[in-house]
């Protein structure tokens, strides 16, 4: 995987002093990193109790932590900054007190973020929950780890926080499952939004810089041209080889695709050279993110942004 995740081991040379705080009431959560929940109605949860701390390593899933949690759940994430490159993380010694300190834990997988594991190791707890996207979904290593964009994979991880954050409070499973079923009638909408694209685009060339939408164009039957050396390449962030730069900006100057997906997130200089190379050529460039960006409250939101950006840009491209 690209540019590994790395853990900054300074941090993990005090980490046993942090946690002792943490055991004390000392630091539980990264500042600013707990995702604003919307109101999904639904039952109110049983007892007082103290929250639960969740956590979910990206910011995606951090929310549905806190949606599916609702007022039982303190839900926070390590991967927020829209304006940083996920793939060049480096911890902290907050973000090992957050992980240390979470009853649940969702990490991606496909070495997304491999730095959670030697977070993890750092604090065993037999009592934390980890729920790992990618054996959720049974997927091989190797697979595009931008797993969040497929529509089918949130339903799934959503009833696998609901039943896990109901073994830690059983008194509220009802509720839980509750604000499961209420936020998987919130996800309909992008459902939806993808079944009316792919009627519409289905078969329409399209090119990326690297795969971040691989599942979603899938999803909608976009034919992807932009040669599989350049995607890899760009993703495991090597220099593509000239064959397959020739290739991509053949596809842009001879206008062979209605649309450049563009990662918005982590550029470089070949990455911005075809974005410009696509303006120049009047293609339409749609920005996809890997993090929740600020302008959007939560994941749902996120994602209709996108999809109605794309579906304007494939109207015109086409």
């Amino acid at each position: 995987m690209r540019r590994l995740l790395r853990l900054n081991l300074a941090g993990l040379v005090i980490l046993s002093a942090i946690l002792g705080l943490a055991a004390c009431g000392g630091l539980t959560s990264l500042p600013s990193a707990v995702p604003t929940v919307p109101p999904l109605g639904g039952p109110s949860p049983t007892g007082s109790a103290a929250p639960i701390l969740v956590l979910g390593t990206e910011n995606f899933y951090a929310d549905l932590l806190g949606q599916v949690g609702g007022a039982r759940v303190t839900a926070t994430s390590l991967l927020n900054d829209p304006n940083a490159d996920p793939h060049a993380f480096e911890s902290s010694t907050q973000a090992a007190v957050a992980v240390a300190d979470a009853q649940l834990v969702i990490v991606n997988g496909l070495g997304y973020d491999a730095f959670m594991d030697k977070l993890l190791g750092a604090s065993p707890d037999s009592s934390r929950q980890v729920i790992n996207v990618q054996q959720l979904l049974g997927l091989p290593d190797g697979a595009n780890a931008h797993i969040w964009y497929d529509p089918a994979t949130m339903p799934k991880v959503a009833a696998d926080v609901a039943a896990a954050l109901g073994s830690i409070d059983p008194t509220n499973a009802f509720y839980f499952n509750a604000r499961s079923a209420l936020y998987l009638d919130s996800l309909q909408p992008v459902a939806a939004k993808i079944a009316e694209m792919k009627t519409r685009f289905s078969g329409m060339p399209v090119a990326f810089t690297e795969p971040v939408a691989g599942y979603l164009a899938t999803a909608m039957g976009l034919q992807v041209l932009t040669p599989e050396g350049f995607q890899k390449s760009i993703e495991d962030g090597t220099d593509p080889a000239p064959a397959d730069v020739a290739g991509e900006s053949d596809l842009l100057t001879g206008k062979k695709v209605k649309v450049l997906l563009y990662n918005s997130q982590v550029t470089s200089p070949i990455t911005t050279q075809m974005h410009d190379l696509a303006v120049a050529n009047g293609i339409p460039v749609v920005g996809v993110a890997e993090t929740i960006p600020a302008a959007y409250s939560n994941y749902v939101s996120w994602q209709l942004g996108q999809l109605n950006q794309l579906e304007q840009a494939l109207a015109a491209g086409g």
